[in-house]
C-alpha cells in the first residue's frame, strides 16, 4: 500500500482528507484491474485542476506583462500549461512514483508516460484546490512555474503552437489534429522536411523546416493563425 503520509512529506503538502490526495493518483487502469477498490479515478480532479492551472497561469501572466496583447498572453499561457510542461513539473515532484496503476499500464511504462504525468499534475492541483482553496493552490503552482515565468520575462519561451492548436481544436469539439510528413528533400547534410496537419482527415496547413519537428511546428503555427483569424471557423486550404 502507498504511504500517503510519506507522499505529503515529499510534496510539502498536508491533506486533512487523505482520500482526496489518493484520488489524484488513481489511474483508470487501476480501477479496471481492482474492481473492489472503492475510490474513483483521478479524471474528475484532472478536469478541475486543468481549469485551476489555466486560471492561475493566466492571472500571473496578466499581472507580469501589463502591455502584452491578448494573443501573446494566450501563447504564453499555452506554453506554461501544455502537457509536456505539466509532465516535466510532475517529474520534478516524482508524481509518477505515487501513481496507482494497473499491472498492464505499469508494464508499459505508465509511470513515465507524458499523458499520465500531466494528468496527475492536473489532478493534484484539483485536489489541492478542493482541500486548501485558491490562495494556497496559487502559491504551490506559482512556485512550480517560477522558472518558466522568469524565462517568459527574459523572452526565452517560444510559443507552443502545437498546444495552442490542440486547445483551439478541442474547443470546437473536434478530434485532435494529426501530422503527416509530405516530403523530405535535399542532401543528407541539408534536408528540408514538409509536414501537413490533418483535422478529421482534411489538410489544413503545411510547414517546412530542417527537421520533422520544426516542420510540424511551423504547420501548427500556420493552422493556428488561420483558425484564430477566422474566429475559430476552419477554412481548408487547397
Amino acid at each position: 500500500m502507498v504511504d500517503w503520509d510519506d507522499c505529503q512529506r515529499s510534496l510539502g503538502l498536508s491533506f486533512r482528507d487523505e482520500s482526496l490526495l489518493e484520488q489524484a493518483f488513481v489511474h483508470r487502469s487501476y480501477i479496471n484491474e481492482n474492481p473492489d477498490f472503492a475510490g474513483p479515478t483521478n479524471e474528475r480532479l484532472e478536469f478541475l485542476g486543468d481549469a485551476v492551472l489555466s486560471f492561475i497561469a493566466a492571472e500571473a501572466l496578466y499581472k507580469e506583462f501589463p502591455h502584452l496583447p491578448e494573443g501573446s498572453l494566450t501563447e504564453l499561457r499555452a506554453s506554461l500549461v501544455c502537457r509536456d510542461n505539466l509532465a516535466q513539473l510532475a517529474s520534478s515532484l516524482d508524481l509518477g512514483g505515487w501513481l496507482l496503476l494497473g499491472q498492464g499500464e505499469e508494464t508499459n511504462g505508465g509511470r513515465s508516460k507524458v499523458s499520465n504525468l500531466a494528468n496527475a499534475m492536473e489532478a493534484l492541483v484539483g485536489a489541492l484546490y478542493l482541500e486548501k482553496g485558491l490562495a494556497r493552490t496559487r502559491r504551490f503552482v506559482l512556485k512550480l512555474l517560477k522558472p518558466q515565468l522568469e524565462d517568459a520575462k527574459a523572452g526565452r519561451i517560444a510559443p507552443n503552437y502545437k498546444a495552442l492548436l490542440q486547445e483551439l481544436v478541442q474547443g470546437q469539439q473536434r478530434p485532435a489534429p494529426t501530422y503527416r510528413l509530405v516530403e523530405a528533400t535535399g542532401p543528407d547534410h541539408d534536408r528540408q522536411f514538409t509536414s501537413e496537419i490533418l483535422i478529421e482527415g482534411e489538410a489544413l496547413a503545411r510547414g517546412t523546416g530542417k527537421s520533422k519537428k520544426a516542420a510540424e511546428t511551423r504547420a501548427a503555427k500556420a493552422a493556428w493563425e488561420e483558425l484564430r483569424c477566422n474566429h475559430g471557423q476552419t477554412r481548408l486550404q487547397a
